[in-house]
């Protein structure tokens, strides 16, 4: 018998209703402007650490090429800043291939916004806001990325050396075979020994990030140390946003996407062309702003205390 039935049942969907309510009245009262933008597009992210999913077309015309779908709706949500939205926000559909989990579905809902002429801190606080809107009294407070490490691991992750982190990252893991990059090592520490620790701490923006995982942020010296000026969000363990004090200088994108492509090399992965209209825009006039990108399904999640994130979506990956 063919297995026709939504993953969500009604009292779900009315949830997932008022949660989308209750954030487009947020937004509103704020005076930013909800906008839509392609999902399907020309360029997917130069990022070894996202794939995007493709549709292939026939040479016919004007739809020759590869399209893909959106991993985020970042680069086009930075033209309309460019062209003088000012503040905005979108709440619809991402796709992003090989993320499966009980925390992750190829299709799922983002919640992105920009803020020109905000610092980064004062972003944390909307998205503190928000999710206080949103769940009811939630506290937050802010750590730095190298605080909880000095706390949780005694090692410094922005002055360690790579042996050191590779050490501690196999005796966590219990596997003296594993072969990572510097990043891939901080990584495994950070979901090995950081964020199980973040369970107990409720709502946590973790700050100054390493200058090598800056993606499209700022980066800055802090205390003798290059760091990106972005943060990451999480409730009880779960990472919900990811933010950043946003790049402008289009050369140091330039740059990055190289390093990117490098590293997709390296990885085996496809050559990854920068989006050209993004540099573009980045030299006709991005304003000084911070974005974060949110997840909605996730956000839900937290919400009604649902463990899978099958649970919270009308239709999972595998039922779709």
């Amino acid at each position: 018998m063919t297995d026709w039935q939504p993953d969500a049942d009604r009292a779900v969907l009315r949830e997932r209703a008022a949660l989308f309510a209750t954030i487009r009245e947020f937004f509103a009262r704020r005076g930013v402007l909800e906008v839509d933008t392609p999902v399907l597009g020309r360029y997917g992210v130069t990022d070894p650490g996202i794939e995007p999913l493709m549709l292939a077309q026939p040479d016919d015309g004007a739809m020759a090429g590869p399209r893909f779908l959106q991993t985020s709706p970042e680069f086009a949500m930075k033209r309309l800043l460019a062209a003088g939205s000012g503040p905005i926000y979108q709440m619809g559909k991402v796709f992003r291939r090989g993320e499966v989990g009980v925390r992750h579905n190829p299709e799922f809902t983002l919640l992105e916004w920009y803020r020109p002429g905000f610092s980064l801190d004062a972003l944390i606080e909307e998205v503190g806001d928000l999710v206080a809107a949103c769940l009811g009294g939630v506290q937050w407070q802010q750590q730095s990325y190298r605080d909880l490490f000095l706390e949780t691991l005694s090692i410094d992750p922005l002055s360690a050396s790579d042996a050191e982190l590779a050490l501690l990252g196999r005796q966590l893991a219990e596997n003296d075979e594993i072969e990572l990059t510097r990043d891939g090592w901080l990584d495994l520490l950070m979901t090995h020994a950081i964020e199980p620790g973040l369970r107990e701490r409720g709502a946590v923006a973790v700050v100054n990030y390493p200058a090598s995982q800056a993606a499209l942020a700022r980066c800055e010296e802090v205390e003798g140390h290059w760091v990106a000026r972005r943060f990451e969000f999480y409730i009880d363990g779960l990472e919900l946003a990811n933010g950043y004090d946003e790049l402008l200088d289009s050369e140091e994108l330039i740059a990055r996407a190289a390093r990117d492509n490098q590293q997709r090399e390296s990885d085996g992965l496809e050559h990854r062309e920068l989006d050209p209209r993004l540099v573009a825009a980045m030299n006709h006039r991005l304003p000084a702003c911070s974005g974060v990108a949110l997840g909605v399904d996730r956000l839900l999640m937290r919400r009604l205390t649902a463990t899978s994130i099958s649970g919270v979506m009308p239709f999972s990956w595998e039922r779709a």
